[in-house]
């Protein structure tokens, strides 16, 4: 059986967080007109260079488990957007960084999770 991982509290949060604020800050550079160009490396063929925040999100994969875990939530929010609406799967990632940031700040200050993510639906 595999070892597993906890992480648990402000512990979990943090590095949830910054696996969300690595993601977003690498397709948040893509982000409109003025947007720039990401270079991915593959590991086949040459690198890649893209405008595309859902491409670069994809191509994201973050070495720690729990930071990863934090991208690839924010990953689904962007997928979901774009199943549902085509596109904005980059200002997506952009808000759900946002709200992630907001609703740390909330259960910090002691407000029950459970509260918050009603009051969001």
């Amino acid at each position: 059986m595999a070892v597993k991982e906890l992480s648990f509290d402000t512990d979990a949060r943090k590095s949830l967080l910054a696996g969300v604020e690595k993601l977003a800050s690498a397709v948040k550079s893509t982000l409109g007109p003025r947007g720039r160009n990401a270079v991915l490396d593959k590991s086949w063929g040459g690198p890649t260079v893209t405008k595309d925040g859902v491409t670069v999100a994809e191509e994201l994969e973050l070495r720690d488990k729990v930071e990863n875990m934090g991208a690839q939530l924010v990953k689904e929010a962007a997928s979901k957007t774009s199943d549902d609406a085509g596109d904005g799967t980059t200002t997506a990632t952009v808000l759900a960084e946002a709200i992630f940031k907001a609703g740390l700040k909330q259960v910090a200050a002691g407000v029950d999770a459970n509260a918050l993510v009603r009051g969001m639906h």
